[in-house]
C-alpha cells in the first residue's frame, strides 16, 4: 500500500482584497486522520476546499504557494483537476446524493473514468458500499433512489462514492454536523475503519469529534495556523494559550 499524503507549503488564499488563509504550511500524513478546529470565518473549510482545488470554482479567489501530493505540485496551473478530484476525494457537510439510485451513484464516477465492463462496476459498488458500512443495508434496493436513504445513510453513501475513484486522500467538511448522535457516531466509526487505507483531512467545529477520530490536530483563528501537534498532546497541554482558551469553550 502507498503512503500517500499531502502537504502545503505558504497556501494563502484571497477573496478579491480579503486575505481568507495565510501563509500555511502543514504536512498530512498518509493513514491518519488530521481535524482542522477553530472558531467560524477562521479559514479552515477554505484552506480544505484549497487542497482539491475547489476555491478555483469561486469568482475571484486567488491562490498562492503550494500543495504537494507525492512529487505533484497541484496549484500548477497545468494540473488536470479532473484527475486530480479522482486522488482527493471530498465529502461535504450536507449529504449530496445523485438524484440517481444507490447502484448509479456509486458507479458513475468509475464509469466517468472509463470503467464499462458491468461485473467490473458491481464489484466496485460492493466493496465501495462495505467500506462504507453501507452495504447490508442496501444491497437489497440498489435500484432504488438514494433520496430514500435517511440523511446518515446519505452520508454514507457519499463517502462509498467518493471512495469508489479510489482516491489516496479524504477531505470532510464537518461531514456529521447535519445528522442526528446516533448516525454521528456510526461516521466516525467509519473514519477509524477508513484512516487503515487513507489520509483523511477533516473540519469539525466539534471538539469532542476532534479529540475521538482524529490522530494530529491544527487549530486555525483568522486565517492563521497557531498550533498543530498530536491531538491527545493539543487537548491536554496545548503550547498556544489561545488554544487553550479555545478547546476549554472560553471563545468561538
Amino acid at each position: 500500500m502507498q503512503d500517500i499524503g499531502l502537504k502545503s507549503k505558504n497556501l494563502s488564499v484571497f477573496y478579491g482584497e480579503k486575505q481568507a488563509v495565510k501563509d500555511i504550511s502543514l504536512d498530512f500524513a498518509a493513514r491518519q486522520v488530521t481535524a482542522l478546529i477553530g472558531p467560524s470565518g477562521c479559514g479552515k473549510s477554505t484552506f480544505l476546499r484549497s487542497l482539491n482545488r475547489m476555491n478555483d470554482l469561486i469568482p475571484g479567489a486567488k491562490i498562492t504557494g503550494e500543495v504537494w501530493i507525492g512529487d505533484q505540485n497541484i496549484l500548477n496551473p497545468k494540473t488536470d483537476v479532473v484527475l486530480l478530484r479522482q486522488k482527493i476525494g471530498m465529502v461535504w457537510q450536507r449529504p449530496n446524493p445523485f438524484h440517481k439510485s444507490i447502484y448509479e451513484n456509486i458507479a458513475f464516477g468509475p464509469r466517468y473514468h472509463g470503467i464499462r465492463d458491468k461485473r467490473k462496476l458491481d464489484e466496485l459498488v460492493e466493496q465501495s458500499l462495505r467500506k462504507a458500512a453501507l452495504w447490508e443495508e442496501t444491497k437489497d434496493r440498489l435500484h432504488k433512489s438514494a433520496l430514500a436513504l435517511s440523511g446518515g445513510q446519505q452520508q454514507r453513501l457519499c463517502i462509498a462514492r467518493s471512495i469508489a475513484v479510489k482516491p489516496d486522500i479524504i477531505l470532510m467538511d464537518e461531514p456529521a454536523s447535519a445528522l442526528d448522535p446516533v448516525s454521528t457516531a456510526k461516521i466516525e466509526e467509519l473514519i477509524a475503519e477508513l484512516k487503515q487505507e487513507y489520509c483523511i483531512i477533516i473540519v469539525t467545529h466539534n471538539m469532542h469529534q476532534a479529540a475521538r477520530v482524529s490522530d494530529r490536530t491544527a487549530f486555525f483563528l483568522m486565517g492563521e495556523l497557531v498550533e498543530f501537534d498530536k491531538t491527545d498532546k493539543m487537548f491536554t497541554n496545548p503550547a498556544n494559550q489561545q488554544t487553550s482558551d479555545y478547546i476549554s469553550g472560553r471563545f468561538g
